[in-house]
């Protein structure tokens, strides 16, 4: 049994790229865990860690090598292997050598196709200091980075430039180079509190030694929960709490590696600003964190995270209030700059814009999307005239400087200004809505023209991107547009809008100006891209809820995702019903009986043929289903449909119990199957039951 002791690597780089770091660091903790897996290295727990200027991974209880194991390599076959006189062959000898032995050292295996040389031998595990350095580095070649750089005139790639490297199992340097880099026991601290090289004795000191020798926090959680605490208290020392900025702490963290927080202020006079270009201004250019008081309204405050402790703090607190400023400045020039033109004096301006390539310019983007929008509307009976001037003037503050200086402001500025131009409340509200839901979990519009307006401008860019041949391909999704396939989804169910998406998909491609004879086609592709998402969707918001229901739905493409959420619910409730599994079974059977008869279409049921009793009786209850469920089916009441149908079970039951269907005289055959055929369309009316697995 191999002795085991603590491992520990760290990789010094310069500053790491912050909204990627902690990504980083768990995609090195989780690959390095597999690598050890992959090389047979018994361990236990892996940890890691993470700031701006390093990645290091801690492991409990690395084996110090492989465990042996026993080696088999197959040979000739004997008849082979020896002539008739028992003398070895080339074939023997040549295997002998490569195994390193006389052929009177190889043994025989006996198997069903006769005996075959083979060589047994026990293979010597590798030691840690073997293993190690190649293990790291294939691991660090792996890492998700998007763009690797080299420097100086070495051949190796890395996110940034490596500068030292750690590695150590127990108390001793695990020596080898790593990223070009000789590793050894010297990590580096912080760059103005640390005054030379932080010396790791052992793994288990690691973050103690960083911290007190080095001031680095090497723990990316810790230091993530100092930041956020720090601040918090921050803001209540001057009597405010943190808004808008919880989104910060992660890439905070990843900036600072002794977090000290610090207060500053700004002139009032820029409380007059609308509160987003504020908050834009303070999280997106400085990283500093917006304060308000117990109402919710903005305090002149902020807080920032310096990365030190300085022995002069009101200096630090001065840098930061010179710095923002002149960014408050340029907002408030924007702010009343832009509101000397209206929105609509804008849509000109749009035709210069270029949306895509392909696409037009971001004028006709909005006139498609407004011809989407209107459709939209006519379709669900909404009055569609402040939806269509919302249309209109959805873009237009794109080419406005407070957009241009802050893109994350577009639809919120244009609210604002369409407000500040007289435009009625339900179009400001739609134009400033019209992005949402910007990601996962995000809130939805609230406005009913909101809402479509979101839905056309999606359909709109998914049509488009998809018509120029751009669609998603593996990981890489650039135009966002699985993010917009769900945003239509969850709108549409979420917000009860019952509209045809395959007719709203026809009408965004015909709209889009590669609109050719491939329309068809483009369509079913854009509403198969929507449904993948849709999939996610319910399987993701419904635990219970089992990929054979909704494949049993999908499989029936309802054009209305609200009707398609209907048929799930429908499903579900009828899964657990008693008669459920034998009908899904019968489905089954009929399925396949139709398709080895080639799935015949044009049969029709003659009553005078039905000879059975067990068929007679199936005839009559068909008969009655497909009356009670016809007003249902109209209703979209397909809970009651499935009811209904499972009252056929028995007959259905009897059906298969006492009459054969591929019936010797053809007639009787194909009248059977003109029942079956019925029948199977009748369940189809809400669901391929036939795909459930239940019991």
């Amino acid at each position: 049994m191999s002795d085991t002791k603590h491992f520990l690597v760290e990789i010094g780089t310069e500053e790491l790229p912050p909204k990627a770091l902690r990504s980083l660091m768990l995609a090195f903790g989780e690959q390095l865990a597999a690598a050890l897996e992959d090389a047979r290295l018994d361990h236990g727990e892996v940890q890691a860690f993470a700031s701006p200027r390093r990645l290091a991974v801690h492991v409990t209880d690395l084996a110090s090598r492989q465990a042996d194991r026993n080696a088999e390599q197959k040979g000739p076959p004997v008849k082979i292997a020896f002539d008739d006189k028992g003398n070895a062959t080339p074939a023997a000898l040549a295997f002998a050598k490569k195994c390193g032995v006389d052929v009177a050292e190889l043994g025989r295996q006996e198997t069903d196709k006769g005996a075959w040389l083979v060589f047994e031998s026990v293979e010597r595990g590798k030691s840690v200091n073997e293993l190690m350095p190649g293990i790291i580095n294939d691991v660090l070649a792996t890492l998700p980075i998007p763009r690797r750089m080299r420097w100086g005139s070495s051949e190796v790639e890395f996110v940034r430039p490596v500068h030292w490297v750690v590695m150590l199992h127990g108390e001793d340097i695990v020596e080898g180079t790593v990223m070009g880099i000789a590793a050894g026991r010297e990590s580096r601290g912080h760059r103005f509190h640390s005054g030379g090289p932080v010396t790791i004795g052992s793994p288990d000191s690691y973050l103690e030694t960083l911290e007190s020798d080095g001031y680095v926090i090497a723990d990316f959680s810790r230091r993530r929960k100092m930041v956020r605490d720090g601040v918090e208290a921050a803001a209540k020392s001057v009597g405010g709490q943190v808004v808008g900025g919880a989104s910060l702490y992660d890439e905070v963290a990843a900036l600072v590696e002794w977090p000290v927080p610090v207060v500053g202020s700004f002139d009032t006079a820029f409380l007059e600003l609308p509160r987003e270009t504020v908050t834009s201004t303070l999280t997106g250019h400085q990283r500093y964190f917006p304060v308000a008081d117990a109402d919710g309204a903005l305090l002149a405050k902020f807080v920032t995270v310096a990365n030190l402790e300085s022995t002069e703090p009101d200096k630090v607190r001065d840098g930061n209030e010179r710095v923002i400023r002149p960014r408050l400045a340029d907002a408030a020039f924007f702010w009343n700059n832009d509101r000397q033109r209206s929105l609509d004096s804008r849509q000109e301006a749009l035709r210069e814009v270029v949306y895509q390539r392909g696409l037009g310019s971001l004028f006709d983007k909005s006139k498609r999307v407004a011809t989407i929008a209107k459709a939209l509307a006519a379709a669900l009976g909404h009055d569609g005239t402040t939806l269509q001037r919302a249309a209109q003037l959805a873009k237009c503050d794109l080419v406005s400087g407070m957009v241009g200086e802050f893109p994350d402001l577009q639809g919120t500025m244009g609210r604002y200004y369409a407000a500040s131009d007289g435009e009625s409340t339900e179009v400001s509200e739609a134009i400033g809505e019209q992005y949402l839901p910007r990601f996962a979990g995000d809130a939805l519009p609230k406005s009913v023209d909101g809402q479509l307006l979101s839905v056309a401008d999606r359909l709109d860019t998914l049509a488009g991107v998809f018509s120029i041949g751009k669609k998603p391909s593996g990981n890489r999704d650039p135009f966002g547009l699985r993010r917009a396939a769900l945003g239509i989804v969850r709108i549409l169910v979420e917000c009860g809008f019952d509209v045809d998406l395959k007719a709203m998909l026809a009408i965004a491609v015909a709209a889009q100006p590669k609109s050719n004879a491939d329309n068809a086609e483009l369509a079913a592709d854009l509403y198969s891209f929507i449904s993948d998402r849709l999939r996610h969707y319910f399987l993701d918001r419904d635990a219970g809820l089992s990929v054979e229901t909704f494949a049993a739905v999908q499989v029936r493409e309802p054009a209305s995702l609200l009707d398609f959420d209907r048929r799930l619910a429908a499903v579900q409730t009828f899964a657990r019903l008693e008669q459920a599994e034998s009908l899904a079974a019968a489905n089954k059977r009929i399925a396949n009986i139709l398709r080895k008869a080639g799935d015949p279409e044009d049969l029709s049921v003659r009553k005078k043929l039905l000879q059975e009793d067990a068929e007679k009786a199936l005839f009559v209850s068909l008969g009655h289903a497909q009356q009670k469920i016809q007003p249902l089916l109209e209703l979209g009441n397909y809970a009651a449909v499935l009811n209904e149908l499972a009252e056929l079970r028995d007959p259905i039951d009897r059906f298969f119990d006492g009459v054969m269907v591929m019936a010797d005289d053809d007639v009787i055959k194909n009248n059977r199957l003109a029942l079956l055929g019925e029948l199977r369309a009748l369940f189809l009316n809400v669901a391929d039951i036939s795909r459930l697995s239940i019991g």
